[in-house]
């Protein structure tokens, strides 16, 4: 059995990390970039994600197969308690339940921050996309119409939700990702961690 691991990712995984990023940007309608980003730009978004919200990498054998992270869904006060998700697994490995993995451990690390309201913007179509949130109890909330244009065509973005904590009174204020327990980070990534690939 290939030895696999969940972990926060840091700046030395930047170019790994991009290594996998850099085709959904040049051949897909997945990412809306157009152009390749250099890698300290990279490194500079890495950093700042993770000032506030989880980055994961998923290792097999050490090589990165897939990562997952939360960003700032919107800059007001208001919505902070809300975050989007994103999830890029390497072109060999999908289909394997990295994408799975990754998203479990990294609700889950949202909740023990604080996080009420996840997001996620998808291209559609894209079938696999959709169903894998679906499977994760996201709604579809509406979609934009053609409000991106990428290779020739204006494409439309489907806005997905999960409610991951219950609306009741006012919140507690976020706790950073990196101010979470140490051994609670450890105990959620571990749970997660094995796939017989």
């Amino acid at each position: 059995m290939k030895k696999t691991e969940i972990r926060i990712a840091d700046l030395e995984d930047a170019k790994e990390i991009y290594g996998i990023y850099e085709p959904y940007i040049l051949n897909t309608v997945v990412s809306f970039e157009y152009d390749k980003v250099p890698l300290e730009v990279f490194k500079e978004r890495i950093q700042k994600i993770t000032g506030k919200y989880p980055w994961l990498v998923y290792t097999v054998e050490g090589e990165i197969a897939g990562y997952a992270y939360c960003s700032l869904h919107r800059e007001r006060a208001a919505y902070a308690w809300d975050c989007e998700c994103s999830v890029y697994i390497k072109d060999t490995y999908h289909k394997k339940g990295i994408g799975t993995a990754l998203y479990k451990a990294l609700f889950e690390l949202a909740e023990a921050q604080g996080v009420y309201n996840i997001y996620s913007l998808i291209c559609v179509p894209n079938e696999g996309s959709v169903a894998l949130h679906k499977k994760f109890g996201f709604n579809e909330l509406g979609t934009y119409s053609r409000t991106a244009y990428k290779f020739g065509e204006w494409r439309d973005l489907l806005v997905m939700e999960k409610r991951l904590r219950e609306l009741k009174g006012a919140p507690d204020k976020l706790i950073p990702a990196a101010e979470l327990s140490s051994d609670l980070v450890k105990e959620i990534l571990k749970k997660y961690e094995k796939i017989e690939l």
